[in-house]
């Protein structure tokens, strides 16, 4: 499929693309929010609306629709991914490896230091493997069993869990955001990491302490021991959890994901080798497994709770998240391509004129960005190359133009339902996105922190001064 699309003469204009933006906007939060409408019903309706604005520009009904071929397109490592995703949570449980967490995190872990070690905990996993999905699909449905069982409030769990898995998808050296943000800025990948140390450190550390804080009201509460021993009885008696076995897949995961391999081929060799676990060591029966990823079942330990945990996963469950993910995707696709983004943010930046204003312009629209285009690539490259003559002549260095870009995009995308990432987290963790949005501290601390600092001076990086070549006359 070809991107070499011709353009109309006419390009949107700033009014116009402003009217365009608002109404999506009102219309998803008013829809949602004040009529209950579903979300997929109005995402129609915004593809409907976007899609006769950019006919009043002269594009064909065609070359529309090619406009959101083409962002389905860019998107579909992440479409595969959700299909995997659905199939790791299954085969995970089938093997034991979630059970095998569940059933030792529950030893380790007190509610008074739960969600701050956990914190911490989903960070160094993102940090080790690059993915936020990854973690929150693994790592993130173990804590929400071990969250459940110590009667701790699931979206006060889930917005921990998000906090974590977003710091290794900025951070991560192997993160896709991470390389796909210095790429398109255009400087060094460790410079943008160095970069975002000034203000994703102080930031990670306030949202630690306040789950410390938090933390310390649960544990004056007694922990119910019966409960929790019921569920390590119920779970040791369903499974055989010895770790040096069932938690392979979870090591394999981890390893290839360092190792860089891609996240198709990592995901899918996790799946086969806790297919093998499940059918071999758990002595389950093939056909079961192998229909549990496409569709998983409640198991059958006795604890409600902890059946409807084990029961999760699969294709079938990720299609609720796939679809919306399509549908705003491809709205993204026709406001970018048509060009509707770029008068909107365009009209916006010729008004910047101090650093502090440029950089929460910076973040504030990539915040944007998602909520127009449903995810955080397109939003991450199109901001990087609207704001770089700006940041170019105001003099700062191409590694603050990614790290704003990035603490609007990437640190938001988990923070908006309809967005791939929001959906997902969502989907997986069982707890709406407007649920944990207000625990995750960390995800909107982080502009905070970036914009106060911008104010202080601080961690303002200048340009490299380039090499002078002198050369010899002879």
């Amino acid at each position: 499929m070809s991107e070499n699309i011709v353009l109309p003469s006419r390009t949107p204009r700033f009014l116009q693309s402003l009217v365009c933006f608002s109404v999506v906007v009102i219309t998803i939060a008013g829809g949602l929010f004040g009529l209950g409408i579903s979300l997929h019903t109005l995402m129609f309706l915004c593809l409907l609306w976007v899609g006769l604005h950019a006919f009043s520009l002269g594009f064909g009904y065609l070359q529309i629709r090619e406009l959101m071929n083409n962002a389905l397109v860019r998107a579909m490592p992440a479409i595969y991914i959700f299909i995997l995703i659905g199939m790791v949570i299954s085969s995970f449980m089938h093997s034991g490896t979630i059970a095998t967490l569940m059933y030792f995190g529950l030893n380790w872990l007190s509610p008074s230091s739960f969600l701050a070690v956990g914190m911490l905990l989903c960070a160094i996993m993102s940090v080790a493997t690059g993915t936020s999905w990854g973690t929150v699909g693994t790592l993130g449905v173990v804590f929400i069993g071990i969250g459940t069982a110590m009667n701790i409030p699931l979206p006060l769990v889930a917005g921990m869990i998000v906090c974590g898995a977003t710091f290794g998808d900025k951070m991560s050296p192997i993160s896709d955001t991470t390389n796909l943000a210095a790429m398109s800025a255009g400087t060094d990948l460790y410079r943008h990491i160095y970069s975002m140390l000034f203000t994703t450190v102080p930031a990670f550390v306030i949202a630690f302490i306040i789950f410390l804080l938090i933390g310390l009201n649960y544990g004056e509460q007694n922990l119910a021991l019966e409960d929790v021993n019921a569920i390590q009885s119920a779970l040791a008696n369903t499974y055989t959890l010895a770790p040096w076995v069932t938690l392979l897949p979870l090591i394999l995961l981890a390893v290839l994901s360092i190792r860089k391999v891609p996240a198709e081929v990592t995901m899918s060799s996790s799946i086969v080798l806790a297919v093998l676990i499940a059918i071999f060591y758990q002595g389950e029966h093939p056909t079961t497994v192998l229909n549990a990823l496409w569709e998983n079942k409640p198991e059958s330990t006795g604890i409600q709770s902890v059946d409807s945990l084990l029961g999760r996963g699969g294709i079938s469950s990720m299609s609720w998240t796939l679809l919306l993910a399509l549908m705003a995707i491809a709205l993204g696709g026709i406001l970018h391509g048509a060009g509707f983004l770029s008068a909107l943010l365009a009209g916006i930046i010729t008004r910047v004129r101090r650093t502090t204003t440029l950089i929460a312009t910076t973040i504030a629209s990539g915040f944007l960005g998602n909520l127009a285009m449903g995810e955080a690539y397109i939003s991450i490259i199109l901001n990087c190359q609207l704001f770089k003559p700006k940041y170019d002549q105001q003099k700062l260095d191409s590694a603050i133009l990614s790290r704003s870009v990035e603490e609007g995009s990437t640190m938001t995308t988990g923070l908006i339902p309809w967005t791939t990432a929001g959906a997902f987290y969502a989907a997986t963790l069982g707890v709406d996105v407007l649920d944990y949005a207000p625990y995750a501290f960390f995800n909107y601390l982080n502009a905070i922190v970036a914009v106060a600092m911008a104010g202080l001076g601080i961690g303002l990086l200048k340009p490299k001064a380039k090499p002078v070549v002198v050369r010899e006359q002879h």
